[in-house]
Formats: structure tokens, C-alpha cells, sequence
């Protein structure tokens, strides 16, 4: 008998021993590596140019009848972030905007080549008084928008916003978290 147990001690150690020295199973093959990204455009007027995040801030509108209103606005205060400007969106929600703040006061213009969606236009002055607003600027065209009166600050908005808020020409703008961001020609 003891001849027997020891014998299947024997076989169940090499048996086990066998199992031991089984090749490893394979390791899960490795991902392949993604595709080298496409190369980004420098033309920051091109649909595939990435625009650096924009400081936020929010601009509080007096309407004609003493009501305000507050835009939260993603703020264009460089000379690339302003040629940018809301080039290739599809949506401007209402209530947001992009706010364009200028190194000096000068008459301004703007034109809405690769702009895709309409856009009011506020034109504010240094002192936060609104001197003209150009309403529902037809997108993606070359067509001059300018109130010819000097201003500082352009405020764009969903096309049609300002009518349904009673915003008009001689009210007023106030900037908050704007005076800390650096402005550049």
C-alpha cells in the first residue's frame, strides 16, 4: 500500500510539475498606435485652426425699459482670437456671447466670412454706452458691418437677441471679469 500512495504521490507531483511548466498564455496583443494626427492649420481663419481657450466673462445690458440683462461671453482680447472671433460655430445658445475688446476706441467693421450662424452685433464705447447694433448679420459674407462711431468693444449674440430683449442704441454696458484680462493689438 505504501508502495501504491507513494506512487501517486509521485505521479500527481509531476503531473502538477508538468502543469507548472505549461507556456505562459500569449499576452493581449498591444493597441495599435494611433494614426499621426493631421497637422493643425496656422490660418486662424481655417475651419481646422484650434483656437487656444478664451478668457470668460459676463456683460450686464440695460434694456429700454430698465431691465438688465447678463450674456456670459468667452473674450476675443487678442488680434488672433478677433480674426477667430465665432468663425465655424454652429450654435451660439441665447444668452452667450463673444465679447471683442480693443486696444484703443477707432470705428470698427466686421464681416462674417466663415461665420455660419447670424449675429447681432453691439458696438459699445469705452464709457459702456451702446452707439449702434447691427441686427441678424447675414452669415458668410464679405459684406462691411460697421455703426461708424468709434468704439472699444464689440459684443456678438444669437442673430434676432437683442429685439426679443429690448436691447437698443443708447443703453448702457457693464463689463464683469474683464478689467484683469490683457488686451493686445
Amino acid at each position: 500500500m505504501k508502495t501504491r500512495t507513494r506512487l501517486t504521490f509521485v505521479l500527481a507531483a509531476l503531473a502538477f510539475a508538468g502543469g507548472a511548466c505549461q507556456e505562459a498564455p500569449a499576452a493581449p496583443p498591444k493597441p495599435a498606435a494611433p494614426a499621426p494626427a493631421r497637422p493643425k492649420s496656422k490660418d486662424v481663419s481655417a475651419e481646422d485652426y484650434v483656437m487656444p481657450t478664451l478668457p470668460r466673462a459676463h456683460v450686464r445690458l440695460k434694456d429700454a425699459y430698465g431691465g438688465v440683462h447678463r450674456v456670459e461671453v468667452e473674450v476675443a482680447a487678442t488680434g488672433e482670437s478677433r480674426t477667430r472671433g465665432l468663425m465655424w460655430r454652429k450654435s451660439l445658445p441665447a444668452g452667450q456671447g463673444m465679447l471683442f475688446i480693443f486696444p484703443d476706441e477707432e470705428v470698427r467693421g466686421f464681416w462674417m466670412r466663415n461665420t455660419l450662424i447670424p449675429l447681432d452685433m453691439l458696438f459699445i464705447t469705452s464709457e459702456g454706452r451702446v452707439v449702434g447694433i447691427i441686427e441678424n448679420a447675414e452669415p458668410r459674407t464679405l459684406t462691411n458691418r460697421t455703426v461708424g462711431i468709434p468704439s472699444q468693444y464689440v459684443l456678438e449674440v444669437p442673430g434676432g437677441w437683442c429685439q426679443k430683449n429690448g436691447i437698443v442704441r443708447g443703453g448702457t454696458a457693464e463689463f464683469e471679469g474683464v478689467s484683469t484680462i490683457p488686451v493686445t493689438p
